[in-house]
């Protein structure tokens, strides 16, 4: 039994990392400069997240700064509409702005366009980080996109020692965004520094090549980081599915098919279903099942957020299903 495994069963979570609005052409299937109307849904990462353990029965706490303008309380509605607390998301005023993206509900051609310049979450500081009480909590959850520019890149650093010391596992969703970052070197030196800080990682084949740093060495580095301490290491490959490395045992599992909407979501709906299974104590291989499956789900709906399942839902998915591939 790994320790920290039973601290997450508090299912109480802290998670860094920006909420923000994304905007979807309507109706699906509708391309961008096509489009004369959009839905507005909570956009960002690591608020996906958030909603999607909040719907699996989780609580959840983001620490973040948002912009002091509409598209700002936007946010703050839709963090109160899912239930996560905001206590600790901040707002800052002057030409700071939220994160906006404009994503297609499509497969083919499809097109996501992020703005980020000038991000208010990047303002999230040590201050802010320093206001939360880490012992109230069972896990800190962080997305990499926090660590792409300063003050954030410090401030959660500092969060991530704050909360170690108080006894609280870390989970890193490597989630690697170039465009956030000034070169690939910084990201890499920094995403390594993370992952050495970190007890769960999860991160796709191509993140975990770039923070070996070059293409093919990315299983290596993920075998290597759980044998360095008792970490949880998920390696995934797309439609090939995952490795979960952990406790010098190799967990293979596949994918389930699904007549796919969309492909953006599937990581965030991972991250909450993967998770929200190891609170709930079950099995190691089990969770990156349900994991697996929340992502699949959230592909043939509309959005990310909205679209993150309920565990009733993911029961019907499962029961209704003919189950996952065989790994490759």
């Amino acid at each position: 039994m790994i320790p920290f495994l039973e601290k997450i069963k508090g299912n109480n979570f802290v998670v860094l990392g920006r909420a923000g609005m994304d905007l979807y052409p309507d109706p699906p299937g509708t391309k961008t400069e096509d489009a004369t109307q959009f839905v507005a849904a909570l956009g960002g990462s690591s608020a996906n997240i958030a909603a999607a353990l909040v719907k699996h029965g989780s609580q959840a706490s983001l620490v973040t700064s948002v912009s002091d303008d509409a598209v700002g309380r936007f946010a703050l509605n839709q963090l109160d509409k899912y239930g996560i607390d905001r206590r600790y998301v901040r707002q800052v005023s002057g030409e700071f702005r939220n994160s906006l993206a404009l994503a297609e509900t499509c497969l083919e051609d499809h097109q996501s366009v992020i703005y980020r310049n000038g991000a208010a979450d990047f303002q999230m500081t040590v201050d802010c980080v320093e206001k939360v009480d880490y012992a109230t909590f069972t896990a800190l959850i962080t997305t990499g996109t926090v660590f792409a520019a300063e003050p954030s890149r410090s401030a959660a650093l500092h969060a991530i020692n704050l909360a170690k010391q108080a006894g609280l596992p870390v989970i890193f969703d490597v989630d690697y965004r170039p465009y956030s970052w000034p070169s690939r070197e910084v990201a890499s030196k920094v995403y390594s520094k993370v992952a050495a800080l970190s007890d769960i990682i999860i991160g796709n084949d191509e993140e975990f090549d770039f923070m070996a740093g070059g293409k093919g060495l990315g299983l290596e580095k993920a075998k290597n980081l759980a044998t360095e301490t008792k970490r949880v290491v998920v390696y995934k490959m797309g439609e090939k599915g995952a490795i979960t490395f952990t406790d010098n045992n190799e967990i293979h599992t596949g994918i389930y098919p699904v007549k796919a909407l969309k492909p953006t979501g599937a990581g965030d709906a991972f991250m909450g279903g993967f998770i929200a299974a190891l609170a709930n104590g079950l099995q190691i291989k089990e969770c990156i099942l349900r994991g697996s499956a929340s992502a699949a789900i959230v592909v043939t709906k509309a959005g990310c957020a909205p679209a993150m399942p309920t565990p009733q839902e993911l029961d019907e998915f499962l029961q209704k299903h003919p189950g996952p591939q065989k790994p490759d």
